[in-house]
C-alpha cells in the first residue's frame, strides 16, 4: 500500500554516501580485520591444521549463507515484481556480488579436504558404504561441482547487479523486464546448486549420514540470517544517509521476513529431528546422538531456545519491528544464533566429545568476515545506495503497511 503525496524519485546525492561518512571507511576496516585474522590464522593454524580447516569452514559457511540469502532475495524480488523493497535492493545486490570472492576463500578448504572429509582419504574405499558412494564422493567430481556452484552463483550475482546499475544510467524499463523473465530459471538453478553445495560441504563431513531436507535447512538459515543483516543495514542507513528514503514501513517489512524465516528454520529443524527420532534407525540417529551428548547437549538446547523461542517472542509484536533499536537487537541475536547453528553442524565432526571453541575460531572468523566486509563496503560506496531509475522506486518510496 502507498500513501498519497509520497515522493516519486530521488536525486543521486540523496542516495549516495557523503564524503567523510563513517561507512566509507568500511572497506578499510574490513581489510584491516582480514589481515589481522589471516595473520592469527596462519600463526595458530600451523600448530593445529585440522582445527584450522574446521574453523575456516565454519566462518566460510556463515558468511557464504549471507551472500546466498542476498542472491535469493534479489532474484525473488524480480520474479514476483515486488516494489516495497526497491530502496533496499542495492544492499542485497552488493552482498550477493561478493560471491566470486568466496571462490578464493574456498581454496584453503581444498588443501584441507583430507582433514575435513573422511571419504577423501586414501583408505576410504576400505569402508564398503564409502566405496559404494565413491562415484559421487570423490575429489575430482567434488572440485568440479564446487567450480559449477561458484560459476553459477557469481554469474547470477554479477549479471543482476550489472543490470540494476545499467538501469541507473539509462532508465530503460526493458532491463527490469529482462531480469524478471530470467529470474525464474535462475532461482531454480540457485536452489539446485545451493542444495548440493550444502550436501557437499556439510553433510559429507559425516558421509554415512543423510537427510532429505538438509538443503532446505541450510536455505532457511541463510534467509533468516540475510534478512537479519538487511534489517541491521536498514536501521543504520535510516539513521544516516537514507533517513528520508528508508521508512519505518521498510523496517517493519524486513522485520516480518526475519520473523518468518526464524519460524521456517524451526519448522524444518524440528521436521528433520522428529522424523529421525521417530524412525529410530541407527544409520540416521547417530548424527543427533553426538549432538545430544557431552557439552553438545546444552548447546543443542541453547540453539532451540535461542534460534527460535527468544527471537519468536522478541519479534512477534508490531512495535519492535518498527523501532530501530529493537529490530537491531533482534537481528543481531538471529545472526549470533545462526553462527552457533553453523558451528553445531560442523564441529562435532572434529570434536565428538564436546564443543571446544578457541582462538582459531575467532581468527578465522575475523579473516573471512574481514574479506566479506571489505568486499561489501567496496561495492556499496562506489555507487548510489538505491536503484535510482527502477520503475518501482516510487512504489517503494511510498510504502505504507495496512
Amino acid at each position: 500500500m502507498s500513501h498519497p503525496g509520497a515522493r516519486l524519485s530521488l536525486r543521486p546525492e540523496e542516495a549516495t554516501l557523503p564524503e567523510g561518512h563513517p561507512l566509507r571507511r568500511l572497506p578499510a576496516f574490513g581489510a584491516v580485520a582480514a589481515l589481522a585474522g589471516l595473520a592469527g590464522s596462519a600463526a595458530l593454524g600451523m600448530a593445529n591444521p585440522a582445527q584450522f580447516y574446521f574453523s575456516w569452514l565454519v566462518a566460510f559457511l556463515f558468511f557464504l549463507s549471507l551472500a546466498i540469502g542476498a542472491l535469493y532475495f534479489v532474484l525473488i524480488h524480480y520474479a514476483v515484481q515486488a516494489g516495497w523493497g526497491v530502496v533496499l535492493r542495492r544492499v542485497a545486490e552488493s552482498v550477493a556480488a561478493t560471491l566470486p570472492v568466496f571462490a578464493l576463500l574456498f581454496v584453503p578448504l581444498v588443501f584441507g579436504m583430507e582433514s575435513l572429509f573422511p571419504w577423501s582419504r586414501a583408505d576410504a574405499h576400505a569402508d564398503h558404504l564409502l566405496h559404494w558412494k565413491a562415484p559421487f564422493l570423490n575429489t575430482p567430481f567434488f572440485l568440479v561441482r564446487a567450480a559449477i556452484y561458484f560459476a553459477a552463483w557469481s554469474v547470477m550475482a554479477v549479471l543482476w547487479r550489472r543490470g540494476s546499475r545499467a538501469q541507473d544510467a539509462t532508465g530503460d524499463v526493458a532491463i527490469s523486464l529482462r531480469l524478471r523473465r530470467r529470474s525464474g530459471p535462475a532461482l531454480l538453478l540457485l536452489a539446485i546448486t545451493q542444495t548440493f553445495a550444502s550436501i557437499d560441504w556439510i553433510m559429507s563431513l559425516t558421509p554415512k549420514w543423510y537427510s532429505t531436507v538438509f538443503g532446505v535447512y541450510y536455505f532457511s538459515g541463510a534467509m533468516a540470517s540475510f534478512f537479519a543483516l538487511l534489517a541491521m543495514a536498514a536501521v543504520l542507513l535510516r539513521n544516516g544517509p537514507l533517513r528520508d528514503v528508508i521508512s519505518v514501513e521498510h523496517l517493519h517489512d524486513v522485520g516480518k521476513l526475519v520473523f518468518t524465516f526464524v519460524c521456517f528454520w524451526a519448522y524444518i529443524a524440528f521436521c528433520q529431528y522428529f522424523l529421525i527420532w521417530y524412525g529410530n534407525l541407527p544409520e540416521e540417529t547417530f548424527w543427533f546422538h553426538v549432538r545430544l551428548s557431552g557439552s553438545w547437549k546444552p548447546l543443542s538446547a541453547a540453539l532451540a531456545l535461542g534460534h527460535f523461542v527468544i527471537p519468536f517472542l522478541l519479534l512477534m509484536g508490531r512495535t519492535v519491528k518498527r523501532r530501530g533499536a529493537g529490530l537491531l537487537l533482534g537481528a543481531g541475536w538471529v545472526l549470533l544464533m545462526h553462527l552457533l547453528d553453523i558451528y553445531w553442524l560442523v564441529m562435532p565432526s572434529l570434536h565428538e566429545a564436546g564443543a571446544r571453541p578457541g582462538l582459531l575460531d575467532a581468527a578465522t572468523f575475523l579473516a573471512v568476515g574481514g574479506v566479506f566486509t571489505a568486499a561489501v563496503g567496496w561495492l556499496l560506496v562506489r555507487r548510489p545506495l538505491v536503484p535510482l531509475r527502477d520503475p518501482r522506486l516510487a512504489e517503494s518510496l511510498a510504502l505504507e503497511n495496512a
